[in-house]
């Protein structure tokens, strides 16, 4: 039997997991959490084999999330199920240490072919994206500005272009203004820019908005 933690900051979406996977005879949820608060203690103290969960959490990164299970519990697999279709998204989840990408518009037939492939220690990418990841790896495809940067920079980043203000990016992620600061001084370097503008335009363009 696969055990699954569910954990994704939405009710019916968790709720939706659990009929699917009801219905398999292999596979059971043994917890669910709604967001990375707790996460570590849920993962220590239930038994389980693998995730299925959603980068856009609120409060803590998902790519730092999936980092930190990874170090911690490295033999509990990791499935993003994200609303994130950005094939850049998938491959920053898989460099983090994920097992699985699948966009929510995933087939459910998928979503239960993926679990229990990376349950048993391979990889599944979803199959529209399948196709972009053979091209990136192939050099087809031009690395975008946001992909020089690491996971902090990427999201705050999207704090940036959200309007946040540097007291609030540093209230939320517990660092210095200065240090907020430095980080937007990389940022705007490493994507050759030179206002929070020009951040926010290019954010909006690509879709990189977390929800």
């Amino acid at each position: 039997m696969i055990r699954v933690v569910l954990v994704d900051d939405h009710p019916i979406v968790r709720h939706g997991l659990q009929v699917l996977l009801a219905g398999t005879g292999d596979i059971t949820v043994v917890g669910e959490a709604g967001d990375a608060s707790g996460l570590h203690r849920l993962v220590e103290e239930t038994a389980c084999d693998l995730l299925v969960l959603d980068i856009g959490l609120p409060g803590k990164s998902g790519m730092e999330v999936i980092g930190d299970l990874r170090r911690a519990f490295p033999k509990v697999g990791v499935v993003v199920l994200s609303m994130h279709s950005d094939v850049y998204y998938a491959v920053r989840a898989l460099k983090a240490g994920a097992g699985g990408y699948l966009t929510k518009v995933t087939p459910p037939a998928e979503v239960i072919e993926a679990i229990r492939k990376v349950a048993a220690g391979r990889r599944h990418m979803c199959a529209d994206l399948a196709g972009q990841i053979a091209d990136l790896l192939a050099g087809d495809l031009e690395t975008p500005p946001h992909e020089r940067l690491s996971d902090r920079e990427f999201e705050i980043l999207q704090m940036i272009a959200a309007g946040r203000k540097p007291q609030e990016i540093s209230d939320a992620l517990r660092v210095g203004v200065g240090t907020v600061g430095t980080y937007r001084t990389r940022i705007l370097h490493k994507m050759n820019m030179t206002s929070n503008s020009e951040l926010t335009r290019y954010v909006t363009e690509k879709g990189l908005f977390v929800d």
